[in-house]
């Protein structure tokens, strides 16, 4: 139980610069994959799914992002928009988990959207156990329809986030965390 609790106080989010090469072997990709399908699922729905940009494929949804954002910024220079291009290319995997949650008789379509949340979790911690450092990032293209559509997503799947994965480039520092006292209250 020590090394597990060892590996849960050691996890950290890296700033994404400092995400570098070489990820995770496609072995280790679906080890990391299979942890984090194992996420509490109330009815057994798998409200979420899992896509996988490596190699080309980043270069292919950069350019979708690059797309959208000049749509909506036909000023913005070629370095802006290469900034756009490379949101994916970051680290050398990137894993989008994509929320299919919806209405159901019986699960609330938010337990299923944190069911979703649960699995990013596991898929950051998975990564860790393998020794791969991983950041889990939204920003503005997880909520753009039309990178959702470029990337695939049907009309009604939502992007949860993107786990970005690699080997830490550079020691990091953890941040600070809250004390129990600012967050706990026993009832």
């Amino acid at each position: 139980m020590t090394d597990a609790l060892t590996l849960l106080k050691t996890r950290k989010s890296p700033k994404i610069f400092d995400i570098a090469g070489p990820g995770p072997s496609p072995a280790e990709v679906d080890e990391i994959l299979s942890v984090a399908s194992r996420v509490p699922d109330h009815g057994k729905l798998a409200p979420w799914r899992f896509v996988v940009f490596e190699g080309e494929g980043r270069e292919r949804a950069g350019d979708v992002i690059a797309s959208v954002f000049l749509t909506d910024n036909p000023d913005a220079d070629a370095d802006r928009v290469g900034i756009e291009r490379e949101r994916l290319s970051r680290a050398p995997l990137v894993v989008a988990v994509v929320s299919k949650a919806g209405p159901h008789v019986k699960i609330p379509e938010w337990e299923q959207t944190l069911s979703g949340a649960a699995a990013c979790t596991l898929l950051v911690l998975g990564s860790h156990a393998l020794g791969y450092a991983a950041t889990w990032l939204t920003e503005w293209y997880a909520y753009d329809a039309r990178v959702r559509a470029g990337l695939g997503l049907a009309e009604n799947e939502r992007i949860v986030g993107f786990v970005h994965i690699g080997t830490l480039a550079r020691p990091q520092d953890d941040r600070p965390r809250p004390a129990l006292a600012d967050i706990v209250t026993r009832y």
